[in-house]
């Protein structure tokens, strides 16, 4: 999808964002990370945004005949995105999980920062600096999953925001994207006042779009926030067959460098 001119520079870049679920459909009916593999990569995205992506899983392992012996992250990129980063939020004895970045540019530096708050759930913010050819700053992208707790959802906004102002240069685009948890739709004003983040739906469209449940969605908990750069294009992938391999509907958005 990047648009490369003759020089080599990339103006341009699709992005998808997606809770994939452990590669389980909702209620952990059935395994489908194989077909889901097949969807991420019919959207052609130059950086895809993965939550709840397993590292590793003893028990599904021996469960599933089909199930990859590579994380499920280097699975979905395989041949399509030479360049992944995994942060390892939740860990238990018989695996792990967390999100993760494909990229089809050099990721030049990654960090996955514990924002955990007391309580059971375990929480990260992924961030990656992409090289983006011919451009004169990196492209920093953060994947994000939030608690389920407003409370929680607060603060880690708010380090979020505080990461953003602090680790990333003046005038570098920026790229948040991931499963928000935030069905009262309060990260916009939050994010917009302590970090400059517009979200791209909001701003396309007048309201944030409805991904979750898949099937019929009815609540805004998926976002593609963006500062120093554009968006366009943005659209939600909710029917056939995405409503089949995951309970989040997938988002999608082209970025103006």
């Amino acid at each position: 999808m990047s648009n490369t001119p003759a020089d080599g520079t990339v103006t341009k870049l699709k992005v998808l964002t997606v809770n994939i679920h452990k590669g389980f459909t909702s209620f952990n009916r059935r395994f489908m990370l194989h077909e889901l593999r097949e969807a991420v990569r019919h959207v052609h995205a130059d950086v895809v945004f993965l939550q709840e992506v397993l590292g590793t899983h003893a028990r599904h392992a021996a469960r599933h005949p089909d199930y990859p012996e590579a994380p499920h992250y280097e699975f979905l990129a395989d041949s399509i995105w030479p360049q992944f980063a995994y942060g390892k939020n939740a860990a238990y004895p018989h695996g792990h999980h967390g999100n993760a970045v494909l990229s089809k540019f050099p990721i030049v530096h990654q960090e996955n920062r514990d924002v955990s708050l007391p309580g059971p759930e375990r929480r990260g913010l992924l961030h990656c600096a992409l090289a983006i050819p011919g451009q004169k700053h990196q492209l920093h992208v953060f994947c994000v999953h939030l608690g389920l707790r407003e409370s929680h959802r607060r603060e880690q906004l708010r380090l979020l925001a505080e990461m953003i102002n602090k680790e990333v240069p003046t005038g570098a685009p920026v790229v948040v994207a991931g499963d928000f948890n935030d069905w009262r739709r309060r990260a916009h004003d939050i994010l917009e006042e302590l970090a400059g983040l517009r979200e791209v739906f909001v701003h396309a469209t007048g309201h944030s779009a409805k991904t979750f449940p898949a099937k019929f969605p009815v609540l805004s908990l998926d976002r593609i926030y963006v500062r120093n750069a554009s968006a366009h294009s943005p659209i939600v992938l909710p029917g056939s067959p995405w409503n089949k391999l995951s309970d989040h509907a997938p988002l999608a958005a082209v970025i103006d460098l």
